[in-house]
Parts: structure tokens; C-alpha cells; sequence
């Protein structure tokens, strides 16, 4: 066929013309089938389903698939010869929106809340019977955690963190900082750190500098920090205190969940916690300040609720920050928690991220406003 003939409709059974093309002015010789049982032998074109959309991988390397349009209103209403296309699919009702996709917590809620109330049991029992029994569920945690954070370290980062010196260091921080107060606890944590850089000289050489870093690391950040929790028991209504301290940090992780749940759509931190947002922040931060300011004015010798209110803003920033920091250790060795001790929750570790650094934030807060008692 030339180019002047291409506004011309085929003359044979085929997609393209024949290899050679009838006279000029002769009428082209058809086929042994007649024209009406070609237009219903032609071979039709393949038209592929368009890709799926909403699922758990909702993203657009569906427009990478070769063949078919990405959308029901691109396909044609016809078909190339003018015929309706046999058996079409119906089309969506536009007056009925898709379902949005659920919210989830990610976790087994029942699991979650049964856990959550059997440590609170234990932690008020001790709290209020023997103050010296709460320093031993102090020492216990802080082991466990030890444990966790060493033995994670290992095994995504090859990091040999003596764990025998940092243990028994740990505890007698948390002994020290309660019968000695904060001076003891410096000295314990001093005399830990020399244990780990002693410990490790009985391994190899290589990643010596890096294991001590390491450890010296986990001796601050566990033992230490829960250190001011065991400091808060000292004084005369100690057990308000430290229950004031764990209460305010409790409501905060509650009202950023609640409240970012619900209504979070800015991400406060999206490459470090992504799940964390700016509405979940305020939540923590307006649920801590109420918190606070009754925890103060009814709980805390001497107390006012002014003071509840700087105590509980402060309790919601540090327990934040505590949060995301754990969320960096834990993106940097690739996992989601820490341990599986505690169902629901995850370990030891995953409960005190936003513990820890709060302890020695709410200390000092206190000591200032109602001293050290």
C-alpha cells in the first residue's frame, strides 16, 4: 500500500496491508471468507486489567507495567472497528467514595493493656509497701534492658559489649544513687566505666575502642539515667514523687497517641519515627500540663499547680525526645523493638525510651520547686 492510500480501510482479514498491494484502479481480489465473517474472526487487541490500587504496597510502579492504561476512563468505549467491546466490566459507582483505609496501633491492644496494668500493679505494690523493694524492680529493669540493648548490638552491629561489669555496675548505680544520693551514683557510674575498659582487655585487640564506646554508652544511658528514679524515693513522700513521674510520662505517651491517632497529619520527624506527628506532640503536651498541674496541687508536699503545668510541658518534651532517640538506635541496627519480653509492648528497653530521659528532668524540677525533701 503507498502513502496515498492510508484514509483507506483495509481490504483483507489482516492488521497490516498484504505484501503486495492490487493494481491500480482494479478492484483487490478479497479473501476466500466473505467480509462479515472477517469482522468477526479479525483477532482483537489484548487489552490488560489496570493495576491495583490500595493495597499494602499503594505506591507507582504500576505505571512502569508494560501495556494498559492506568485508569478505567482510559480504556476505549469502543472497539477499533466500531463494535461495543464484549462483555466490558462495569464501571465504579463515582456516588459511593472508596473506604479509607483503617487506622491500626500495630500491636495487640489486648496484650498491650493486660501487660500495662500487671507492671502498674507491681510498681504501686512495691512502691508503697517497702521503698527498698522498688529499688530492687529499678535494678531488675535496668539488667534487663542492659541485657536487651547488648545483646541487639551484637547481633546487628558485631559490637561485644561486656555485659558481666555493666550488669553488676548497673544495679550498684541504682543501689548507690538511692543510699547515697547523687554523689554515690557518679562514683558508681566512674567505677563502671573503668570495669568495662578492664573487662574488654581480655578479648582481642580489634574493636576494642569501638566496644568500650559502646558500653561506656550503655552504662550512661540505662543505669545512670534510672539512677534519679531511685534518688526521687528518698525523699519524704518519695513514692508521690516517683508515682508523679510516672504518671505525667505515662499521660504524655497516651496523648500523643490518642491525639496523633486521631487527628495527626503533619509528621513531626518523618525520617526518624514516622508514625509520630505534630498534632500527637500538642496531645502529649496539653494531656502532661493538666497532669501535672493536679498531680502537683494534690499528690507533692508543698506543691502548686503553676508549677504542674512547666513540670508536665517539660515531661512531654523530654519524653518525646526520649522516644525518638530510641527510635534512632533502633532504625540504626534495622529493628522494630528492642526485645519480646513484654508482649504487646515489646521489651524492657521499648518502656523505658521516654522513662529514662524524663527521670532526671522531673529530679531536678522538683528539687527546685519543693526541694529535695
Amino acid at each position: 500500500m503507498n502513502d496515498s492510500s492510508w484514509g483507506a480501510p483495509p481490504q483483507t482479514g489482516y492488521w497490516g496491508p498484504s505484501d503486495q498491494g492490487p493494481a491500480q484502479g482494479a478492484v483487490p481480489a478479497g479473501p476466500t471468507y466473505d467480509a462479515h465473517d472477517a469482522q468477526h474472526t479479525r483477532p482483537m487487541p489484548i487489552v490488560p486489567d489496570p493495576p491495583a490500587y490500595g493495597g499494602d504496597q499503594d505506591d507507582d510502579r504500576g505505571a512502569a507495567r508494560s501495556g494498559g492504561p492506568l485508569f478505567r476512563d482510559d480504556m476505549p468505549q469502543t472497539s477499533p472497528y466500531g463494535a461495543a467491546p464484549q462483555n466490558p466490566e462495569p464501571m465504579p459507582d463515582a456516588s459511593q467514595p472508596a473506604s479509607a483505609p483503617k487506622k491500626s496501633a500495630g500491636r495487640d491492644l489486648g496484650a498491650a493493656i493486660g501487660v500495662g496494668v500487671g507492671l502498674g500493679v507491681v510498681i504501686v505494690a512495691s512502691l508503697f509497701v517497702v521503698k527498698a523493694m522498688f529499688v530492687g524492680v529499678i535494678a531488675v529493669a535496668v539488667v534487663v534492658g542492659l541485657w536487651e540493648l547488648t545483646r541487639r548490638l551484637e547481633e546487628r552491629k558485631g559490637i561485644r559489649v561486656p555485659l558481666v561489669p555493666l550488669a553488676v555496675g548497673g544495679a550498684a548505680m541504682v543501689v548507690s544513687g538511692y543510699v547515697r544520693g547523687a554523689e554515690g551514683a557518679w562514683v558508681a557510674m566512674a567505677l563502671t566505666a573503668l570495669a568495662v575498659l578492664v573487662w574488654r582487655m581480655t578479648e582481642p585487640p580489634e574493636g576494642y575502642l569501638r566496644d568500650v564506646t559502646a558500653g561506656v554508652f550503655a552504662a550512661f544511658y540505662v543505669p545512670f539515667l534510672a539512677t534519679f528514679v531511685a534518688m526521687m524515693l528518698t525523699a519524704d513522700d518519695g513514692p508521690w514523687r516517683v508515682l508523679t513521674f510516672l504518671l505525667l510520662t505515662v499521660v504524655s505517651d497516651t496523648g500523643a497517641y490518642a491525639v496523633g491517632w486521631r487527628f495527626g497529619k503533619h509528621k513531626l520527624a518523618p525520617r526518624i519515627s514516622p508514625g509520630k506527628t505534630r498534632e500527637g506532640l500538642l496531645g502529649a503536651v496539653s494531656f502532661a500540663m493538666v497532669a501535672g498541674a493536679l498531680c502537683m496541687q494534690f499528690l507533692i508536699d508543698d506543691g502548686t499547680w503553676w508549677q504542674g503545668l512547666l513540670l508536665g510541658l517539660a515531661v512531654a518534651a523530654s519524653a518525646t525526645l526520649g522516644d525518638l532517640g530510641e527510635s534512632m538506635i533502633k532504625r540504626d541496627l534495622g529493628i522494630k523493638d528492642m526485645g519480646t519480653l513484654l508482649p504487646g509492648h515489646g521489651g524492657i528497653m521499648d518502656r523505658l525510651d521516654s522513662l529514662l530521659p524524663t527521670a532526671p528532668v522531673v529530679w531536678l524540677l522538683l528539687v527546685i520547686f519543693v526541694g529535695s525533701g
